[in-house]
């Protein structure tokens, strides 16, 4: 009798089990993004966008820069950070219009709009999030979360 109850339990279990991690993994915030026709304003208020601008996907630079963000993704996303990628100049996307880069750049803009922070070689996860944490909506974010 027990492993007919057994069974009986697992069935009606497995597919619960299986609806919730879907549900999971479908809620997951993507850290990186093309930039391709992606319009700034769109994160306004909502996160801190982290563009890494290239002149080619092979550029040395942008391959060590996108290993650093991917080697601690929770840092980021902790900080309400999104990356965004062009690595086609040709194409004179609104981001390239917007922050006129040249060759390889990192600019992190803030939750108000504005550019924090232009840096024309790789910056490691720490050295971003230390900038983030230091800023005034940022430091209100962490007191809101300690309250809580």
């Amino acid at each position: 009798m027990k492993p007919f109850l057994a069974l009986v339990l697992s069935s009606f279990l497995t597919p619960v089990l299986g609806c919730s991690a879907l549900a999971d993994t479908a809620e997951q915030p993507v850290l990186i993004q093309s930039g391709e026709g992606v319009d700034l304003a769109r994160f306004q208020w909502h996160k801190r966008p982290v563009v890494v601008f290239a002149d080619s996907p092979e550029d040395p630079r942008f391959k060590e820069q996108m290993a650093y963000l991917e080697s601690e993704p929770q840092v980021l996303l902790d900080r309400d950070v999104v990356v965004l990628t062009d690595t086609n100049p040709s194409a004179a996307s609104p981001l390239r219009k917007a922050l006129r880069p040249r060759g390889f750049m990192l600019v992190l803009v803030g939750k108000d709009g504005g550019v924090k922070l232009r840096k024309p070689h790789p910056w490691t996860v720490r050295e971003l999030s230390r900038s983030i944490d230091k800023f005034p909506d940022r430091l209100r974010e962490v007191e809101d979360r300690r309250e809580k």
